[in-house]
C-alpha cells in the first residue's frame, strides 16, 4: 500500500495518505480509551511505541530509505519535537479517559486556530479580521462543548487544549525540519521519544504507589503497570500498527503536497470519532455539542483556507502522534 500510494500523483497520493492517517488514528483513540480502564498510560503508550517502531524498521524502513532513516543532522530539533509530541499525546490521551471521544477530538481540533495566535506572537506573521474571526468563532465553539460554570464542566476538557498547544509548538518546530528529514526519519525518532519517556515515568511512577485517585484520567495516569491480559494484545497490536502507519502517511502527505490541500483531510477524524463513540462507548453528542463541534470544525477548516489565500504557508504538522 505504501509504494502504491507513492506511484499516485502527488495530489492524489496525498489527499489518501492523509484520509489512511486520519483512520489509523481515529482507531488509535478508541483502542487507548478502551485500554485505559485496566492499564496505566504510559504503560499503553510505551507498548504502542515499542510495536510501532518494529513495524517501522520491519516494514516501513525496507520500503524507504532503509537504515538511513536513522541519520539525522537535526537531532536535538527531532528531541524537542518529540517532547511537544509526548505532551500533546499524553495529555490527549488523559483527556479521554474521563472525556466522550467525540468531545475530546473536537476540541483537540482547534489547534489550526492556535497555530495561528502562535503566528503572530511567535513568528510575528499578520492575521486579517477574517482570521479573528474564525478564531473566536473556533473558541466559541469549545465553550459550547466545555461549558464552563455550568455543571457539565470537568477539568478533563481542559487536556485536549493542552494537547492542542502542545499540537501547535509542534508544528512551528516541524517548519525548520520537515525540507531536510523523510518522513520515515520523523516518525522513527517520535517512537524513539515515546519509548525513553514512558520508561522514564514507568520507573517514576509505574509502582502504582500514587494510584489512589478518584478522577479517571488521575487513574489512567498514576495506575500501577501490569502485565497485559492475553485476550488484549490484539488491542495493542492494532495500537502499533496504528501509530506506525498514521504517523507515516501524515508525515509523507504534508512532504508531498501543499499543508492547506492536506490539512482539511484531517478532519476526517471528527466524523469517526462520532461514529466510533456511538458504536463502541454508546456515546451521543448533545446539542450543544454538536453545535460547538460544527462551529470549531468550520473555523479550522475557515483557517486552512485562508492561510492559503493570502499565500501564508499552513504551518505542518508531520505527525501527530
Amino acid at each position: 500500500m505504501i509504494r502504491w500510494i507513492k506511484s499516485l500523483p502527488a495530489p492524489l497520493a496525498a489527499g489518501l495518505a492523509a484520509s489512511f492517517a486520519a483512520i489509523f488514528f481515529s482507531i488509535n483513540d478508541v483502542m487507548i480509551k478502551f485500554l485505559s480502564g485496566g492499564y496505566a498510560l504510559h504503560q499503553v503508550v510505551l507498548i504502542r511505541s515499542a510495536l510501532g517502531l518494529v513495524i517501522i524498521i520491519a516494514l516501513i524502513a525496507p520500503l524507504t530509505d532503509g537504515w538511513r532513516i536513522v541519520k539525522t543532522k537535526r537531532l536535538p530539533m527531532h528531541l524537542l519535537r518529540g517532547l511537544c509530541v509526548v505532551i500533546a499525546n499524553m495529555t490527549f490521551f488523559l483527556g479521554l479517559a474521563a472525556m466522550p471521544l467525540a468531545d475530546a477530538v473536537a476540541i483537540f481540533f482547534v489547534s489550526p486556530l492556535i497555530i495561528t495566535l502562535f503566528s503572530v506572537i511567535f513568528l510575528g506573521e499578520h492575521v486579517g479580521p477574517r482570521r479573528w474571526a474564525a478564531i473566536i468563532v473556533g473558541l466559541i465553539g469549545v465553550f459550547l462543548i466545555v461549558r464552563p460554570g455550568t455543571t457539565a464542566f470537568q477539568l478533563a476538557s481542559l487536556l485536549p487544549i493542552a494537547a492542542a498547544v502542545a499540537y501547535a509548538a509542534i508544528h512551528i518546530i516541524a517548519r525548520k525540519i520537515g525540507g531536510t528529514e523523510s518522513a520515515a526519519t520523523m516518525v522513527f525518532y517520535i517512537q524513539v521519544t515515546f519509548i525513553a519517556v514512558c520508561i522514564i515515568i514507568g520507573l517514576l511512577i509505574g509502582d502504582g504507589r500514587f494510584s489512589d485517585q478518584s478522577h479517571p484520567s488521575l487513574v489512567f495516569l498514576f495506575k500501577a503497570w501490569t502485565w497485559p491480559l492475553l485476550s488484549d494484545f490484539g488491542y495493542f497490536a492494532i495500537l502499533g500498527v496504528g501509530v506506525a502507519l498514521g504517523g507515516y502517511f501524515i508525515s509523507q502527505a504534508y512532504r508531498t503536497a501543499e499543508a492547506g490541500f492536506v490539512a482539511p483531510f484531517e478532519y476526517l477524524a471528527v466524523p469517526l470519532s462520532v461514529l466510533w463513540g456511538l458504536l463502541v462507548f454508546d456515546e451521543l453528542p448533545s446539542r450543544s455539542t454538536w453545535l460547538g463541534i460544527g462551529l470549531i470544525v468550520g473555523a479550522g477548516l475557515f483557517t486552512v483556507w485562508r492561510e492559503q489565500q493570502t499565500g501564508q504557508d499552513y504551518p505542518v504538522p508531520k505527525t501527530r502522534r
